[in-house]
C-alpha cells in the first residue's frame, strides 16, 4: 500500500513537471514572457494599418516594418502606437530580432514636416533595435526640394537617432531590399493581405492560449484525482471510479477539441501552398507554421503526459474496487462461516434413538449440502485473492491474511462436519446396538408370553416350549450387548449422561430378561424330565382353595379333576401330596405374574408403534411444508406455478403447519415423556385436547383443496418438487395424512386400553378415548354442516352443532288440508337433521357426482325450529323406532323413525338435555327477579301462623339450597314430604331432572295437565297441586289468623303439604307467609302454570313432554326469531 502511494505520488509529481513544462514552452513559442500582448487585445489599433509586418526581409534576414503612407500618422496616440510596435517587434524570432529591424516609411504623398514628425517620433520610441530607417520623401516638386534642403542641415540629427536613408524613388528602395521581399505598393512581389495576417495571428495566439489552459486544466484535475482519498466500501469505490472516468473523458474531450483546432490552423496556413505550388511562402509564414507545429507538439506531451498518468491512476481505483469487493465478500463469507461454526459447535446432540439419530445424520447431510454453497465460495474468494496477489495488486499485505483465513476456516469446517459425522456415527452404531437388544428382549418376552402355561404341563409341550428358548438363546450372541465395560470403553466420546442410563437400562433390562428365560428354562426342564414313577395326582384340601387368591383355569379344571376321583384311595405319603400343593400355588403366582408381565409387553409394543408413527408423521408433515409450501414462495420456482394455483397456498395446505408445530413442539414431546409408562399415556391426550380441534379447521378446508388439486394436479411444479423429494407418492397422498393419523389414534388408545385393564391410568385412557371419538364425532358433523345450502342465517348464531343424522319423517299438524295430513301420515320424507343448542333444522339430502369430497352429499335446507317452543314424545305407538317432536303446543307434530332404537335413545337424550338447560335457565331467571322483589320489600315478622318448627327447619333448608342459582336439585329436595305413589299427587321429586322415568316417559311442568293425547281429545285430568312458584289468579284478601290473605296478580310460592289438607304457601310480592287449605288454594291459582316443578301427566304410559311453561317464558330473556325456512 505505502509503495503504491509513493507510486503514485511520483506519477503525479512527473506529470506535473511535464505539464509545467508545456505552459513554459507555450510562453516562450508566443514570446509571452517577454511581451504579454495579444493580437487580440490590441486588434482595434492592428486594424488602422499604419505598420505593419509584412514577412519581408533584408538581405541579412532583417525583419521589415513597412509604415505605409497613413495621414492621420501624427493623430494617433502614444499608448496605441506604442503597443503596436510592441507588438510587431515580438513577432520575428528572438534570433531575427536580434539582427535589428528595417523600417521602410512611405510617406511619398506626405509633406516634409510629417516626414520628419514620423521619422523622429519612430525612432524615439521604437522597442527594438534599428537597423536602417528607409524613408520614400514626397514626390512633390517643393516639397521634394525642402526635404533635400531640409535633411542637409538636420542630417547630424537623423544620423544620432537612427541610421536614415531618405530615398527619392521606389527603384532606389529596391536597392535596398529586394523586390520579393517588399510589397505590391512599394512595388514589390510579396504577396501580403493584412486581414489574413491578423486573422492568423489571432488563431495562433487564441490556440496558444488554449494550450497552455488545456496543460494547466489537466494539472489541476491530476492533483485532484492523486489526493482523492479511497472510499472503504464498494458503493462508494465504484462511485468514485465512476466520476474520475467521467471527468477524465471530459478532459479528453476538451484536449481533442484543442488537437483539432490547432490542426485547422496548420491547414489555413498552409493553404495557399496547397492551392499552388509555385506559391512561394515568406519568413513570416514559415514561423506561423513552425509556431503552431510547436503548439501541438506541446499539446501531445500534454496528453501523452495525463494518459499515463490517468493509466495509473485508473488502475488504483480499479485494484482499490477489487479490493472493496474482495474485502465485503471475506466478512459476508466469515460471517457465514462463523454462524455455520457457531451451529455445527451447538450441534452437540448425540440422539436418544435409533431413529433420532437417523433424523440427525440426515440433518446433518441436509446442513452440509446448504453449507457447502458458502464453503464453496469461501474457496473460490481464496483463489480471487491469490490472483489479485499474482497480478502485483497495491494492497497484498492486507489480501494474504484474509486469503489464509479463508483457507483455515473452510478447513476448520469440514474438520468440524467430519467429527461430527464421525460422533453420530459412532451413536448410531451404539443405538442400533440397543435397539437390536432391546428388540431381542421385547421378541423374548414376548415369546415367553405366547408360550400357553397349560400346554406347558405335559412333557411334549414342555419339551417344545425348551426347544424354542434355547433357539432363541442362540441368537444372543448376535443381539445382545456383551460387555458393559467394553462398551463404556468403545463409544465413550458420545456417552452423555442420558445415553449412559440407557445404556444401562437396556443392560439391566437385557438381564433381566435372561434371567426370565434362565427361571422358564429351569421350570420347562423339570417339567420335561421324564417320570421314573407314576404320580398320583392329590386334591388340594377345601381351605387351601379358598384361600388361594385368583386361581388360574387350569388350576381349576385340575382341582375339579382331583375331586371327582375323590373315591381312589390315596397312595403316598402325606407330604408329598403337601409338597406338590406348594408347587401348584407357586405355579399360579408365576402364571399371574407372567400375565402381568405380557400386558406390560403388549403396552410397550403399542407404545412403540404410537411413537415410531408419530416420529413418521411429523417428518411427513415437515417434508411437505418444506418440499412444497415453502417452494410456492421460492422465487425460482415461480415460473413453474400455474395460474390457477398463484397465491393458493393457504387453500392448498389449510392449516398444515399449525398442525405440525403443535406436534413436534408439543405432542411429541409429551408422548415420549410416557415411554416408560405406557399406560399413562392417556393423560398426555386429556391435556391437549383443546389443541386437537385445529384438525376440525383442517378437514373443513380438505374439499377445497382436494378440488384445487384435481385442478392443477398436472402443474409442472408438483412434478419437480416431487422429484427433488424423491418421494414416490404424489402431494395429495400427504395432504391426507392429518386426515389418517386423527383417526388413527382411536384405534391406538383402545389398544392401548385393552391391555391396561388394571393399571392405574385406565381411566385416563377411557377419557382420552372418548374425547378423540368425540372429537371425530365433532369433525364428521361439521363436515355435513358446512354442506348444507339454502339457509339464509348464520349457523353459528344456533350455537354448538349436537347431533346430526338422516331419519324418516312424517307431519301431523293441526293446521292445513285434510288430503295433505292424511298422505304425510302413510308417506314419510327422508329429511337429515341437525340438532343445534338453539333450534333444530330439517334438510333435505342430495347425492352429488364427482370424486373423493366432490361425491359428498349437500344438504337443502328445508325448516327449522326453534328449541324455545319444541316438545318431545319419547315413545310412540307401534314403533321403538319412533318418537315426537312437536312445536307451539303441538300445532306441528313431527313423527320421526330412526334407523335403530339406540339412535332414537341418543336422539331423545340429547333433546331432552336442551330442553333440560333450557328450563333451567328460566328457573334460574325467574329466581332472580323473585328475589330482587322480596329485597325491594320489608322481611315479615314473625307470626303465629308459622309452621311447627320441623316445618320451619325443612323450608329453610329449602331456601337455602334456592339460593344457588346451579343447584337444581334444591327445588326438588328430598327433605319434602314422600310423595305419594304414582298418579295419586306429584311424584320423583327427590330425584334429578336430568333422570328418565321408569316407563320411559319424562315430563316438565308446562301444565298440570300435560299429555298431548288428552289435550287433542278434549279431555280435561284432574289439577294436581305440587310445590313450586304460581301466579294468583282470583284474589281472596280474606285473611283469617291461621290463613293467608292473596291478591290476583301476586306470584306465590307453594312450599310444602301439611297437614289436614293445608299448604304452606309464601307470597313473593307481598313477602308474607301462611298455610292456605287446598280446595282454596285450587280455586286462587286456577291454571296458573307452576315453573318449578316436575308433574308426572295422566297420558298413556310412555307418553311423556318436555316444554317450557308460560310463566318460564315470561322469566327468560326473549327468545331469538323463530327459524323458519
Amino acid at each position: 500500500m505505502r509503495f503504491w502511494l509513493r507510486n503514485e505520488e511520483m506519477a503525479l509529481e512527473e506529470m506535473v513537471q511535464r505539464l509545467n513544462a508545456v505552459s513554459k514552452n507555450t510562453d516562450e513559442i508566443m514570446h509571452q514572457d517577454i511581451v504579454p500582448l495579444c493580437a487580440a487585445d490590441i486588434q482595434e489599433q492592428l486594424k488602422k494599418r499604419f505598420a505593419y509586418l509584412s514577412g519581408g526581409r533584408g538581405q541579412d534576414g532583417s525583419p521589415v516594418i513597412t509604415f505605409p503612407d497613413y495621414p492621420a500618422f501624427s493623430e494617433i496616440p502614444d499608448k496605441e502606437f506604442q503597443n503596436v510596435m510592441t507588438y510587431l517587434t515580438s513577432i520575428p524570432s528572438l534570433q531575427d530580432a536580434g539582427i535589428g529591424f528595417i523600417l521602410v516609411i512611405d510617406r511619398r504623398q506626405d509633406k516634409w514636416t510629417s516626414v520628419k514628425a514620423s521619422v523622429l517620433r519612430i525612432a524615439a520610441s521604437f522597442p527594438a533595435n534599428l537597423q536602417l530607417v528607409l524613408v520614400l520623401r514626397p514626390t512633390g516638386f517643393f516639397q521634394r526640394t525642402l526635404s533635400d534642403i531640409a535633411f542637409k542641415f538636420n542630417r547630424d540629427d537623423f544620423k544620432m537617432k537612427v541610421p536614415v536613408m531618405m530615398l527619392g524613388s521606389v527603384p532606389e528602395l529596391h536597392g535596398y531590399i529586394d523586390k520579393s521581399q517588399l510589397t505590391e505598393d512599394l512595388g514589390g512581389t510579396l504577396d501580403y493581405c493584412h486581414s489574413k495576417w491578423l486573422c492568423h495571428r489571432t488563431a495562433i495566439e487564441s490556440f496558444a492560449l488554449m494550450v497552455k489552459q488545456t496543460a494547466q486544466m489537466l494539472q489541476t484535475f491530476g492533483t485532484e484525482l492523486a489526493e482523492t482519498e479511497l472510499p472503504n466500501d464498494v458503493q462508494s469505490t465504484s462511485l468514485v471510479l465512476s466520476v474520475h472516468t467521467e471527468k477524465k473523458a471530459k478532459a479528453k474531450d476538451d484536449l481533442q477539441l484543442a488537437l483539432k483546432e490547432g490542426n485547422s490552423i496548420l491547414e489555413s496556413l498552409r493553404e495557399p501552398l496547397a492551392e499552388s505550388t509555385s506559391h512561394s511562402v515568406n519568413q513570416d509564414q514559415l514561423d506561423n507554421q513552425a509556431t503552431v507545429q510547436r503548439l501541438l507538439a506541446q499539446l501531445n506531451e500534454t496528453e501523452a503526459a495525463f494518459d499515463e498518468f490517468w493509466a495509473k491512476h485508473q488502475q488504483k481505483l480499479e485494484q482499490c474496487l477489487q479490493l472493496r469487493h474482495f474485502e465485503q465478500g471475506f466478512r459476508e463469507v466469515k460471517t457465514t462461516l462463523d454462524s455455520m461454526s457457531q451451529k455445527i459447535a451447538a450441534f452437540t446432540d448425540v440422539g436418544n434413538s435409533l431413529a433420532h439419530v437417523q433424523h440427525l445424520l440426515k440433518d446433518l447431510t441436509s446442513f452440509e449440502e446448504k453449507s457447502s454453497v458458502a464453503v464453496d465460495r469461501a474457496r473460490a474468494l481464496s483463489l480471487e485473492g491469490q490472483q489479485l496477489i499474482e497480478n502485483k495488486h497495491y494492497a497484498v499485505d492486507s489480501i494474504h491474511p484474509k486469503c489464509e483465513e479463508l483457507q483455515h476456516l473452510c478447513d476448520h469446517f469440514a474438520s468440524e462436519i467430519t467429527r461430527r459425522r464421525a460422533l453420530l456415527s459412532k451413536s448410531l452404531e451404539l443405538h442400533s446396538l440397543l435397539e437390536m437388544s432391546m428388540k431381542w428382549c421385547d421378541e423374548g418376552i414376548f415369546l415367553l408370553a405366547s408360550q400357553p402355561v397349560d400346554k406347558c404341563q405335559s412333557q411334549d409341550g414342555a419339551e417344545a416350549a425348551l426347544q424354542e428358548i434355547e433357539k432363541f438363546l442362540e441368537t444372543g450372541a448376535e443381539n445382545k450387548i456383551q460387555e458393559l465395560n467394553k462398551i463404556y470403553k468403545e463409544y465413550e466420546c458420545i456417552l452423555n449422561q442420558d445415553l449412559l442410563e440407557h445404556v444401562q437400562k437396556v443392560f439391566q433390562k437385557q438381564e433381566s430378561t435372561e434371567e426370565m428365560f434362565h427361571r422358564r428354562q429351569a421350570s420347562l426342564k423339570k417339567l420335561a424330565a421324564k417320570q421314573t414313577r407314576p404320580v398320583q395326582p392329590v386334591a388340594p384340601r377345601p381351605e387351601a382353595l379358598t384361600k388361594s387368591p385368583s386361581p388360574s383355569p387350569g388350576s381349576w379344571r385340575s382341582s375339579e379333576n382331583s375331586s371327582s376321583e375323590g373315591s381312589v384311595p390315596r397312595r403316598g405319603p402325606y407330604r408329598r401330596a403337601k409338597s406338590e400343593m406348594s408347587e401348584t400355588r407357586q405355579g399360579r403366582s408365576s402364571s399371574t405374574g407372567d400375565e402381568e408381565e405380557n400386558l406390560a409387553i403388549l403396552r410397550r409394543h403399542v407404545m412403540n408403534e404410537l411413537l415410531d408413527t408419530e416420529r413418521a408423521y411429523v417428518e411427513e408433515l415437515l417434508c411437505v411444508l418444506e418440499g412444497y409450501a415453502a417452494e410456492m414462495d421460492n422465487p425460482l420456482m415461480a415460473h413453474l406455478i400455474s395460474t390457477g394455483l398463484q397465491n393458493k397456498k393457504s387453500i392448498l395446505f389449510g392449516n398444515m403447519e399449525e398442525i405440525y408445530h403443535f406436534h413436534n413442539r408439543i405432542f411429541l414431546r409429551e408422548l415420549e415423556s410416557c415411554i416408560d409408562c405406557p399406560e399413562l399415556v392417556g393423560r398426555c391426550f386429556l391435556e391437549r385436547m383443546e389443541e386437537f380441534q385445529i384438525y376440525e379447521k383442517y378437514c373443513q378446508n380438505k374439499p377445497r383443496s382436494e378440488s384445487l388439486w384435481r385442478q392443477c394436479s398436472d402443474c409442472p411444479f408438483f412434478q419437480e418438487c416431487q422429484k427433488k423429494l424423491d418421494h414416490k407418492l404424489s402431494l395429495d397422498s400427504y395432504l391426507l395424512k392429518p386426515v389418517q393419523r386423527i383417526t388413527k389414534y382411536q384405534l391406538l388408545l383402545k389398544e392401548m386400553l385393552k391391555y391396561s385393564k388394571n393399571c392405574e391410568g385406565a381411566e385416563d385412557l377411557q377419557e382420552a378415548l372418548s374425547s378423540i371419538l368425540g372429537i371425530l364425532k365433532a369433525v364428521n358433523d361439521s363436515m355435513h354442516l358446512i354442506a348444507i345450502t339454502g339457509y339464509d342465517g348464520n349457523l353459528s348464531d344456533l350455537g354448538k352443532l349436537l347431533m346430526q343424522g338422516s331419519f324418516s319423517v312424517w307431519t301431523d299438524h293441526k293446521k292445513g288440508h285434510t288430503k295433505v295430513k292424511e298422505l304425510a301420515r302413510f308417506k314419510p320424507m327422508q329429511r337429515h337433521l341437525f340438532l343445534h343448542e338453539k333450534a333444530v333444522l330439517f334438510c333435505k339430502k342430495r347425492e352429488e357426482n364427482g370424486e373423493g369430497y366432490e361425491k359428498a352429499p349437500s344438504y337443502s335446507y328445508k325448516q327449522s325450529l326453534n328449541m324455545t317452543a319444541v316438545g318431545i314424545t319419547e315413545n310412540v305407538k307401534g314403533d321403538a323406532k319412533k318418537f315426537e317432536i312437536w312445536y307451539n303446543a303441538r300445532e306441528e307434530v313431527y313423527i320421526i323413525q330412526a334407523p335403530t332404537p339406540e339412535i332414537k335413545a341418543a336422539w331423545v337424550n340429547e333433546i331432552r338435555k336442551v330442553l333440560t338447560s333450557q328450563l333451567q335457565a328460566c328457573r334460574e331467571a325467574s329466581q332472580h327477579r323473585a328475589l330482587e322483589q322480596s329485597h325491594s320489600l320489608p322481611l315479615p315478622a314473625q307470626s303465629s301462623t308459622s309452621p311447627t318448627k320441623g316445618s320451619t327447619r325443612n323450608v329453610k333448608k329449602l331456601e337455602d339450597r334456592k339460593t344457588d342459582p346451579l343447584s337444581l336439585e334444591g327445588y326438588v329436595s328430598s327433605s319434602l314430604p314422600k310423595p305419594p305413589e304414582k298418579g295419586k299427587g306429584w311424584s320423583k321429586t327427590s330425584h334429578s331432572l336430568e333422570a328418565p322415568e321408569e316407563d320411559g316417559g319424562w315430563s316438565s311442568a308446562e301444565e298440570l295437565i300435560n299429555s298431548s293425547d288428552a289435550e287433542e281429545d278434549g279431555g280435561v285430568g284432574s289439577k294436581k297441586l305440587a310445590p313450586g312458584k304460581y301466579t294468583v289468579v282470583m284474589g281472596d284478601e280474606k285473611e283469617g289468623p291461621d290463613t293467608l290473605a292473596m291478591r290476583s296478580g301476586d306470584m306465590v310460592e307453594v312450599v310444602e303439604e301439611g297437614a289436614e289438607g293445608l299448604w304452606y304457601v309464601r307470597d313473593l310480592t307481598s313477602s308474607k307467609e301462611g298455610w292456605v287449605p287446598a280446595s282454596s288454594l285450587s280455586t286462587l291459582l286456577g291454571k296458573s302454570s307452576s315453573a318449578q316443578c316436575l308433574s308426572s301427566s295422566d297420558s298413556s304410559p310412555g307418553s311423556a313432554v318436555l316444554s317450557n311453561s308460560s310463566s318460564c317464558s315470561e322469566g327468560c330473556p326473549t327468545p331469538f326469531s323463530e327459524l323458519q325456512g
